[in-house]
């Protein structure tokens, strides 16, 4: 592709060169530069990579894409185009490079503090149900057409954003769904990129620091951005940051949520547990009136389904489709029912810090059980302070806690523990267990009848980090062979 069509819709300057210049491939990792491709210079958090502009130079590429001016006397046979951001300019130059897919598929983004993931699983599951091919990008991967592959940020970078897109509609996919970060959207990730379908779940403090946002009021006006890059908002009317996220907003908006204002409203809550199934059934009111039974517990579960909902009504799907998606609907490591045994009940969770610990306990001590335990992981690499609220609130909920004693910290001999067993509040037993099939068995041995075992684990869909050596051995997989050994529930 010549670079002028690379470059269709970027503002820039030629600097030198040719815009005739045949341009293979871009690439924005200094150690991938070869001839033909051009390079983009992004300034990043930790390093600027116009640093690596002549050594990529040096190694032949056609073009050099700059954000400020660097020293161009060793670079003469080069085009160097300047642009005012690189990164816009990157998410552009790639949708041009992988014939803007995006334009080609119905485009829906999931945005929030919480339950982005979960929320994506339920749009996907109802549009599945309603006989549509869909893509998935988000936190658990990327998803379409049963492939699954590994993504290192919930919002990709926007080269590979584009080039996943291109996948998705050359398998026949013909909805894209992801989950787009405030850090998407600041980054420039998704630059170019409209939305028919905008989703909003929640909002609470969180990436506010270093590298990230600087305060929660930036973090939120990120959040809103979706909603000036879309045709329509499906949006919880019950949050309290909802009115100031959506401010300048550009789309036609549709409510969800529990207020009498909102367009799908749910009522009469229902608590649904059996060995094989937590879940919760309700009524929906406003623009529709249906019932609804949902595969996964507690409040979050409810409003999460609303959203779903409310995108397959904006969409027109039938609501069998919405009834089917919803009712099967199980995201790997979220209130993950796991069926080993008709006398207790063990759920899957990835619980990463105070809030989402505190959440998903409260949901769980809703349903009665005789006990409730949990088994609580920590990989090396979260902050203590994080650690110490979440196993605080561990404490103060549990009738048992099984502290994984194997996963100190990434250094061996240093304690990372949240909490002391032996120090465990009024009430609650707690004992250290291995991360092993023997450990888990450990928990099991001590199990009665009508108790819920949550494993709540920063680390449950990866692995456990120690002195810098990533260990395969997760919960998730513990279980699982738990479950495969037992003949029959017991």
């Amino acid at each position: 592709m010549k670079l002028e069509q690379l470059l269709e819709g970027v503002p820039f300057t030629l600097v030198q060169g040719s815009l005739d210049t045949e341009v293979q491939d871009i690439i924005y990792d200094s150690r991938k530069a070869a001839p033909g491709l051009a390079f983009v210079c992004i300034v990043g958090t930790q390093r600027d990579s116009h640093e690596f502009a002549a050594d990529c130079a040096a190694k032949g590429v056609s073009v050099l894409v700059i954000q400020h001016d660097i020293d161009l006397s060793a670079m003469p046979g080069v085009t160097v185009v300047k642009v005012e951001s690189s990164r816009y300019a990157m998410a552009l130059m790639s949708g041009n490079l992988f014939g803007n897919p995006s334009r080609q598929m119905t485009m829906i983004g999931v945005t929030g503090t919480k339950g982005k993931t979960t929320t994506t699983h339920m749009i996907k599951s109802v549009l599945e149900a309603a006989g549509k091919k869909v893509g998935m990008i988000g936190t658990n991967g990327i998803y379409f057409m049963g492939r699954h592959q590994e993504t290192a940020n919930t919002t990709p970078e926007s080269y590979e954003l584009q080039k996943t897109f291109r996948q998705f509609l050359d398998a026949g996919c013909d909805v894209a769904l992801m989950e787009v970060s405030s850090q998407g959207l600041m980054m420039d990730r998704v630059a170019g990129v409209h939305y028919d379908i905008g989703v909003f779940t929640n909002l609470s403090p969180d990436h506010i620091g270093p590298g990230e946002h600087k305060t929660f009021e930036e973090y939120r006006s990120w959040k809103g951005q979706l909603f000036r890059r879309c045709d329509v908002g499906v949006v919880n009317i019950d949050d309290e940051n909802t009115e100031a996220l959506l401010e300048g907003h550009t789309c036609k908006l549709v409510t969800y949520g529990r207020s009498e204002k909102a367009d799908y409203r749910a009522e009469g809550c229902e608590l649904l547990r059996t060995h094989d199934f937590l879940g919760v059934a309700f009524h929906v009111s406003g623009r529709d009136n249906m019932d609804v039974r949902v595969n996964m517990p507690g409040e979050f579960s409810v409003y999460n389904a609303l959203a779903a909902l409310a995108v397959g009504k904006v969409l027109g799907l039938p609501d069998a489709a919405i009834h089917e998606g919803l009712g099967k609907c199980v995201v790997k490591g979220r209130v993950e029912l796991v069926p080993i045994s008709k006398k207790f009940t063990i759920l899957l969770d990835y619980a990463h810090n105070e809030v989402s610990t505190e959440s998903l306990l409260t949901t769980l001590r809703a349903y009665n059980p005789h006990r409730l335990v949990v088994v609580f992981g920590c990989g090396g690499n979260r902050g203590n302070q994080v650690l110490c609220l979440a196993g605080v609130v561990v404490e103060a909920t549990c009738n048992a806690v099984f502290q994984e004693a194997e996963v100190e910290s990434d250094v061996p001999g240093s304690s990372c523990f949240p909490f002391q067993i032996g120090h465990i509040g009024t009430g609650t037993v707690g004992m250290n267990v291995s991360v092993t099939h023997a450990g888990f068995r450990t928990v099991l041995a001590l199990s009665v009848d009508r108790q819920v075992i949550i494993i709540a684990d920063t680390v449950l869909l990866s692995g456990h980090t120690i002195a810098g050596t990533e260990l395969q051995v997760t919960q998730y997989f513990i279980v699982f062979q738990e479950r495969f050994f037992c003949h029959s529930p017991a």
